[in-house]
């Protein structure tokens, strides 16, 4: 299952998307929001990580109008690494090298087609361990500090 969440500036591409997880056979739980209503980024970040970091969920998806907001709220929690993905090669990367638990996307600036190709291809992407492995704990490190 995937966890899945937006603020009013992702909300449109977050139902593309999920439709589109749907159509694939992907279960996926929107944690909201539900309408294009303005929200605080941060406050739709948490219950999408809160999720993601109680277990039960393959992974996250963030969107908000950039992505940027969303995702660096999100990495604030202890254990997340999200990543924002413009391109299909950082999804993969993201997933491959970082072993990133959370994706996110700017609804005001990825299209819809991209969007799909970005996340299938991070959810297609296997983690690749070994030398990234100490590179995961390093980030890990950094947490407590």
């Amino acid at each position: 299952m995937i966890a899945i969440g937006s603020d009013h500036g992702g909300f449109e591409l977050k139902g593309h998307i999920i439709k589109h997880l749907e159509e694939k056979g992907i279960e996926v739980r929107d944690f909201g929001v539900y309408n294009e209503d303005s929200v605080d980024y941060p406050d739709c970040a948490k219950p999408v990580c809160e999720a993601i970091l109680g277990g039960g969920y393959e992974c996250g998806i963030l969107i908000c109008g950039t992505g940027i907001g969303i995702s660096i709220a999100a990495n604030k929690f202890k254990g997340v690494r999200a990543a924002l993905c413009s391109d299909v090669f950082s999804a993969k990367m993201a997933k491959e090298h970082n072993n990133a638990n959370i994706v996110c996307l700017g609804g005001r600036v990825t299209g819809r087609e991209k969007a799909n190709m970005i996340i299938d291809t991070y959810l297609e992407a296997k983690f690749q361990g070994g030398r990234h492995l100490e590179r995961i704990s390093k980030i890990h490190a950094l947490e407590e500090i």
